[in-house]
């Protein structure tokens, strides 16, 4: 089975134009690559003033983690009540910019994300997006898992 866009919107939250990558270029249990060509296109909904700037390459890493997380799924699929796991991002550090847009990239970009390190509830990637043979801009992302739900259950106690 191809891992194309009709793949990603099938296992993403991210559906319709607000979803960026176009196929899953490879992928292992601790990194993944994913290409784009959304960035070019007039249409995309991050484009502000008819730009796309390159701190928008972190939602592209981001949708990179949630297909990782889709394709790794066999080790965290449901939370203990059974509903599926979401993943929300809670965090972005180390940030370096090395362009000021991603709308003027001529070619595809390239989404990276490596797993770090993880547990049931939260997972650390390593990230970059890159263009035109070079790196764009590179981080590293906390994803927390059903944040929600830890929100709803109650935690232990403590005496005042």
């Amino acid at each position: 089975m191809p891992l194309d866009r009709e793949w990603i919107e099938g296992h993403i939250p991210h559906q319709g134009t607000m979803c960026l990558l176009d196929e899953v270029l490879m992928w292992n249990p601790v990194r993944v690559q994913c290409r784009s060509s959304t960035h070019r296109d007039v249409a995309n909904p991050l484009r502000s003033r008819g730009r796309l700037a390159a701190v928008c390459g972190i939602e592209y890493a981001a949708q990179a983690m949630a297909v990782h997380g889709a394709l790794i799924a066999s080790r965290i699929t449901t939370s203990p009540n059974g509903a599926a796991v979401t993943g929300y991002l809670a965090s972005v550090r180390n940030v370096a910019l090395f362009a000021n847009r991603l709308d003027d990239v001529a070619s595809d970009l390239v989404a990276t994300a490596e797993l770090v390190t993880g547990d049931d509830h939260t997972v650390l990637y390593d990230f970059s997006v890159s263009g035109n043979e070079r790196v764009l801009l590179a981080g590293r992302a906390t994803i927390v898992f059903n944040a929600a739900l830890r929100e709803l259950s109650p935690g232990p106690r403590t005496s005042e």
